[in-house]
């Protein structure tokens, strides 16, 4: 989500730790880690099973820069975020084959295209099943990288790189399988940047399992993005027209410059 999909700095310590014992069945391969992953969610039927989802909650960019947020999903491929920053409203939307970005802080406030990087990126966001779900079918590989530890927790990795060449590292947590740690490449526009999100304090919702606390960082940069999810309904109903193209603001955007003075008309000389 978004925000992916959306994004602080935590160094991880690497240390070593006892091999996990046959009571926690550690994963021999990188698909029973993946199958262990979607069942420790709720089951991978369950999973597919939810056609749309709404969240709502609270994000903090910094130490004045918070404000409520909702993101709305559904299949297939459709995102509507809202997010509320010191009274103004930035809104990401995609239909599934185009996607809009309404920037309140912009010079220009009217909706712009999604192109490059940013499309893809909300594209990915649309799917919620994540990219470990059918990932044969979506064109990704999968690895196991072995043990780790994330905020002193035993930890196995995963390594998927996407259809499209982008590698990631998953941290699922050795007892419960739950994921802990993403970290990757965010690619915005034309640029690039490290990305590691922690994701905690997991509860059930319509036997699902979901985090309700994302921190992300990166890693070298003062950038934070920490994400307080107060609520997530599932199959509720979201109409298709939060999903359209957004309407213009109400006010056109001033002109860049100011409008030249009429020419006097010698005649009225």
């Amino acid at each position: 989500m978004i925000f992916r999909y959306l994004c602080p700095a935590f160094l991880l310590i690497l240390v070593a730790f006892p091999s996990l014992t046959s009571a926690q069945t550690a994963p021999a391969t990188a698909e029973d880690l993946v199958r262990k992953a979607l069942d420790a969610r709720g089951g991978e039927a369950r999973i597919k099973s939810v056609q749309a989802q709404r969240v709502t909650g609270t994000i903090s960019l910094g130490p004045t820069l918070d404000g409520p947020f909702f993101v709305e999903l559904k299949r297939p491929g459709k995102v509507h975020m809202e997010v509320l920053i010191q009274g103004h409203t930035i809104l990401r939307i995609y239909d599934g084959r185009a996607g809009w970005l309404v920037n309140p802080f912009a010079e220009d406030k009217s909706p712009q295209p999604m192109s490059g990087n940013d499309l893809k990126n909300i594209a990915e966001e649309s799917d919620f099943d994540g990219p470990l779900v059918d990932y044969p079918k979506k064109g990704n590989k999968i690895e196991l990288l072995g043990q780790d530890q994330v905020d002193g927790k035993p930890a196995v990795k995963l390594k998927l790189t996407t259809s499209g060449g982008d590698v990631r590292t998953y941290y699922f947590d050795a007892t419960t399988f739950l994921l802990l740690k993403w970290d990757g490449i965010r690619k915005s526009e034309d640029q690039e940047m490290p990305v590691e999100s922690l994701f905690s304090e997991y509860r059930d919702v319509s036997g699902l399992k979901f985090p309700f606390k994302v921190d992300t960082s990166s890693p070298g940069s003062d950038r934070t993005q920490n994400l307080t999810i107060e609520k997530i309904e599932l199959n509720t109903q979201i109409d298709d027209a939060h999903f359209a193209k957004p309407a213009e603001p109400a006010f056109p955007n001033p002109p860049a410059q100011p409008a030249a003075p009429p020419k006097e008309n010698p005649e009225h000389r």
